[in-house]
């Protein structure tokens, strides 16, 4: 589905200034640039471990430039100022080291070398896949960012020197509208990618635009991470993000559209995030999100990809999300279980005595029970009453809940904590959820579901150790919606929903801990 999750209506006056320069402002004063991302079904290799030669290579990832330069023709027609191509939107993934090798690049520093490829083609050699992005971009006459494999030489003086003598990286590279290269990036979090290289110091790229001021980007798993994704934002004060991605979806906690929209909300920032669209292999969430805004496109039936365009903020300032909106409890009184039990809470929430159909009680479930979600063992209570308060730790973690809503028959929802190392055993969460289980039982709390009925107002807060919690409110049918309020007060981050348009899925606060990471 192509959406746009509770957006406000604006309108915009387009004021042209001397020598043809163009500012867009809103009606409310507001400046704003139109981008564009492209959800990309690839053209893939069907043998990523076949070794093959430089042309082949080229003839794959000529398939898919073509593509692109499709969707820039279209996207120019439409104002676009800058679109952002998918990670391993040329190329494709599972490669060894052996077999990426005909499809890398040398591509130079654009911090110490400048250089327009379209126009200086004879300037740097084995470039093709560089020249024809930059002649797109110049043609396009728009800011492009792509996704590409490159290669450096290096030597036995460089101690992180490869033992073949070069350095292999998943890299972004992006283009201005003249199609100069402005700006080079190497993956710092791979992911399952034996055939690159991790770079040896992290690298913080930012490339200027007229039109948005200083750009940040970086790659997929990179959002998981303090490094370079979380630094950009808090040290260089960055607020434009360009997102290539390779994201597979992994409820109820990580699909594309539900971390992205929750990052973007946390920072209140503008993430411009565009994915491969391969349904098959849960990669379907592209997007444009802003603090008071969602656009994006999410479908699993189609095998087609699509563009995404939005008139997109300059200064992404989020309207109307205090904490302050929440009505909960007196957060300086909160106590933490001391045990995973339901707690006694106060009474903070009018709720409607109305009584709707629920979960029978089973007494021979403890009030409180484990399942494994995302890997991790949760803590969860249910949700076994209309309206209620209710409470559930793990281990310094308690979560709480206010909740009333009208609950359809069989439909389970629990609340649940988990504080620890996620499965892999290289980055801390601290997560409290209120899910919709998979169906009437305990056990399939976690399991992957898409379809709610359960319209439900609630307030979620927990006392999280970290200051970096993402708010997600994910709908029937894979929706994102923005919180009514979130925030810290008194050392509790607090978010809070009601008046949903479809039912719950889960809403979370999805807490990163990266001072407890393990290195990868």
């Amino acid at each position: 589905m192509a959406g746009r999750a509770e957006m406000s209506a604006r309108s915009c006056l387009v004021i042209f200034l001397f020598y043809f320069e163009a500012a867009f402002i809103c009606i409310n004063g507001q400046q704003t640039y139109t981008a564009a991302v492209y959800g990309h079904k690839p053209f893939l290799n069907p043998d990523p471990h076949a070794i093959i030669d430089r042309q082949s290579a080229l003839k794959l990832m000529k398939k898919n430039l073509d593509i692109y330069e499709e969707q820039v023709k279209i996207a120019s027609k439409q104002g676009v100022q800058i679109i952002v191509f998918p990670e391993d939107g040329l190329h494709g993934f599972k490669y060894t080291r052996e077999s990426i090798y005909p499809f890398l690049e040398p591509v130079p520093d654009p911090t110490k070398v400048k250089w327009n490829p379209c126009l200086q083609p004879s300037l740097h050699s084995g470039n093709e896949v560089l020249k024809r992005l930059s002649c797109i971009a110049r043609n396009g006459n728009m800011y492009v960012v792509a996704n590409m494999p490159t290669k450096q030489d290096c030597n036995k003086t460089d101690p992180k020197c490869p033992a073949d003598g070069r350095y292999q990286y998943n890299t972004n590279v992006a283009f201005s509208d003249n199609g100069t290269l402005v700006a080079r990036y190497h993956k710092q979090n791979l992911y399952k990618e034996m055939e690159f290289n991790t770079p040896p110091e992290v690298e913080h790229v930012i490339f200027e635009t007229p039109f948005a001021g200083k750009f940040g980007m970086f790659i997929c798993f990179d959002l998981l991470f303090y490094e370079p994704a979380v630094s950009l934002i808090e040290k260089y004060n960055v607020s434009q993000i360009v997102f290539p991605t390779a994201w597979m979806n992994a409820s109820p906690f990580l699909s594309g559209v539900q971390f992205q929209r929750g990052f973007a909300s946390a920072f209140s920032i503008n993430l411009l995030a565009a994915n491969l669209h391969i349904p098959q292999q849960r990669m379907t969430s592209s997007g444009l999100y802003t603090p008071d805004d969602s656009f994006y496109y999410y479908d699993v039936e189609s095998q087609e990809g699509k563009l995404t365009v939005a008139e997109i903020p300059v200064n992404p300032v989020s309207h109307n999300k205090s904490v302050d909106a929440c009505k909960t409890s007196d957060h300086s009184q909160f106590t933490p279980c001391k045990k995973l039990s339901r707690c006694n809470a106060k009474r903070s929430v009018d709720i409607s005595q109305v009584v709707f159909p629920m979960i029978k009680e089973d007494r021979n479930n403890p009030p409180t029970f484990h399942s494994i979600i995302h890997h991790d063992n949760f803590a969860l209570i249910p949700l076994k009453k209309p309206a209620g308060e209710l409470e559930v730790c793990s281990q310094s973690l308690c979560c709480h809940v206010s909740y009333h809503g009208k609950f359809s028959e069989n439909e389970l929802y629990a609340l649940g904590a988990y504080d620890g190392f996620h499965k892999s055993n290289t980055y801390y969460i601290q997560v409290c959820t209120l899910l919709k289980c998979a169906n009437a039982s305990f056990a399939s709390c976690g399991a992957h579901t898409t379809i709610a009925h359960s319209t439900i107002d609630f307030v979620i807060w927990g006392n999280h150790s970290t200051q970096h919690v993402f708010p997600e409110i994910l709908g029937s049918d894979v929706i994102p919606f923005l919180p009514d309020g979130m925030g810290w007060k008194n050392k509790i981050y607090t978010m809070c929903k009601s008046d949903m348009s479809s039912g719950l899925l889960s809403a979370n606060l999805y807490g990163r801990w990266y001072e407890k990471d393990n290195s990868l």
